[in-house]
């Protein structure tokens, strides 16, 4: 017995072990290949979530002519299309495309969705980015994360001599471009939460250096000088300050927060210790940071003005790198033990801890902004470099990201406006 048309077309993706829904997406009518190609952008997008099954269009019946008709619902339904996506591309009198697609639950004999989106050519991609979310926004009730960016450490070269460039690419590995020319070495960019801005640290001076650029405008600022630093700094939720740890001549490690206005700096530990990648909680209340006070690294939080620091995670190795999710509810991690290195989440408080993904040596996490997926960057035995890699919270859809060249210290964006 089939289920009911109302299950059939929803997602729950707060079940432990969920089975792909089976979507049949259809080539989106337009002249020219335009049309197949975002169609193929968002096939891939669902089916990379682990969430979608797209069928293969070998197995369509029916053919879409006229999407402003609704298609044969039995010729989807008999082989087991829960949902269909039709589109069509057309380009407007100024130039610019016009992508409209509608999402129908089959087995309800009903459309679910219809949106249309405009771009310029050149971006087209983007366009079916937009698209993606859309469906997986109304099948899962989650917002999508697939019209997103990050921004990486691209390296190339020798292993001795080895090229360390900023580059920005879409989430899928599309359209890398290059942000820095690789003259000075450059580690750890980091997302601003309210702008397309990153801060990254360089060492073109000899000496750390934190920079502020902005992606678009290509306008770059200095924000200081920082001898100690080995992490660039993150932003607050609000994007008005940046958080980081810096070595004093006693050999310790604090964290200090930066008024990105005044440039005025807070101290927020004073222990004698390591203290080192602090990572705000999306409220701007709370600080998750590791240190090694105890005896060896492990995750503590506090509130952002340096009170109540406790300790909440108490396993086996050592922790680094922990992110606070986007969603507020889960910190990610590295984790170093029995010589392997793994990602996993925890709760806030630290009980829960999951591990989702392990293996010779990965680290770095970074969450996309809807809170379901971590993106991190993974080296196996016996390869010349790091590539990304990402993976879901139930730790059952790890996929590799291409890129041009190696990669490492990845950092996704908010969703683009």
């Amino acid at each position: 017995m089939m289920p009911s048309a109302h299950a059939l077309v929803e997602i729950d993706v707060n079940r432990g072990n969920i089975e792909p829904l089976p979507i049949a997406i259809t080539d989106f009518l337009s002249s020219g290949g335009i049309g197949t190609e975002i169609s193929d952008i968002v096939s891939a997008d669902l089916k990379r979530s682990g969430l979608f099954a797209p069928i293969d269009k070998g197995a369509f019946i029916e053919k879409i002519s006229n999407t402003d008709q609704a298609p044969r619902f039995e010729d989807w339904k008999v082989i087991n299309a829960q949902a269909l996506v039709t589109g069509r591309v057309s380009q407007e009198a100024d130039g610019r495309l016009r992508a409209e697609f509608r999402l129908w639950d089959t087995f309800g004999g009903q459309q679910m969705i219809g949106e249309q989106f405009f771009a310029n050519p050149q971006n087209s991609r983007r366009i079916a980015h937009l698209i993606a979310d859309a469906i997986y926004e109304r099948l899962t009730g989650e917002k999508g994360y697939f019209d997103t960016r990050v921004v990486y450490i691209d390296e190339s070269g020798p292993r001795n001599d080895r090229k360390k460039r900023l580059a920005i690419m879409d989430q899928d590995g599309a359209n890398t471009r290059y942000l820095s020319d690789g003259r000075a070495i450059v580690l750890t960019p980091r997302f601003s939460p309210t702008r397309q801005e990153i801060t990254y640290m360089s060492y073109e001076s000899g000496e750390p250096q934190v920079y502020l650029l902005q992606i678009e405008t290509g306008q770059r600022e200095l924000v200081g000088k920082f001898p100690g630093m080995t992490f660039a700094p993150r932003f607050s939720p609000d994007g008005q300050k940046v958080i980081m740890s810096l070595m004093r001549d006693d050999g310790n490690s604090n964290i200090f927060a930066m008024d990105l206005r005044s440039r005025n700096t807070s101290r927020l530990t004073n222990s004698n210790a390591i203290d080192t990648s602090p990572s705000y909680s999306p409220d701007g209340s709370q600080v998750v940071f590791t240190s090694d006070r105890g005896g060896q690294p492990q995750i503590y939080v506090m509130g952002a003005d340096g009170s109540g620091q406790t300790r909440i995670s108490f396993g086996g190795g050592s922790y680094s790198t922990p992110v606070w999710s986007p969603r507020g509810d889960l910190i990610a991690f590295t984790k170093q033990s029995g010589g392997q290195f793994s990602i996993g989440v925890m709760k806030t408080d630290g009980s829960g801890e999951r591990i989702l993904s392990t293996g010779f040596s990965q680290e770095g996490p970074t969450w996309a902004p809807n809170g379901r997926v971590l993106m991190f960057f993974n080296q196996e035995a016996g390869t010349g470099g790091p590539r990304l890699k990402t993976i879901d919270l139930t730790g059952r859809n790890e996929q590799s990201i291409p890129s041009k060249n190696f990669a490492s210290d990845p950092a996704w964006s908010p969703l683009l406006e």
